[in-house]
């Protein structure tokens, strides 16, 4: 899937999907679904993102979005993505890792690379 998301209407709405790295389940733990849905409400009441749909499935998201304010689409979702991936990364290396998470940390590093 393309990294570079391309909107040609930036008053458009649109739907996009991502996933996590290599598919692994990381929001089938409340506390990263918290900070997904925490950034997404950031973004609704600062970013001017205006949400239709979401859908968050254990290892990807669904969203129905547009830019409502001026802020284009692509740099919308980008900082998205980009403070909530941050975010959920220090969570997972900051908490006792339990078996999943070690693999999380296990795959965080080799997938930065």
């Amino acid at each position: 899937m393309s990294r570079n998301y391309k909107f040609y209407n930036p008053d458009g709405v649109y739907f996009i999907s991502f996933a996590v790295v290599e598919w692994l389940d990381v929001f089938t733990r409340n506390e990263y679904k918290t900070i997904l849905t925490d950034s997404l409400r950031y973004c609704q009441q600062n970013k001017g993102m205006e949400i239709f749909a979401r859908c968050v499935m254990t290892n990807h998201v669904h969203l129905v979005f547009r830019s409502a304010g001026e802020q284009k689409p692509e740099l919308l979702i980008g900082y998205f993505k980009r403070f909530t991936s941050k975010a959920i990364v220090k969570a997972i290396i900051e908490n006792p890792p339990g078996k999943q998470e070690r693999v999380f940390t296990c795959t965080i590093p080799e997938s930065r690379q």
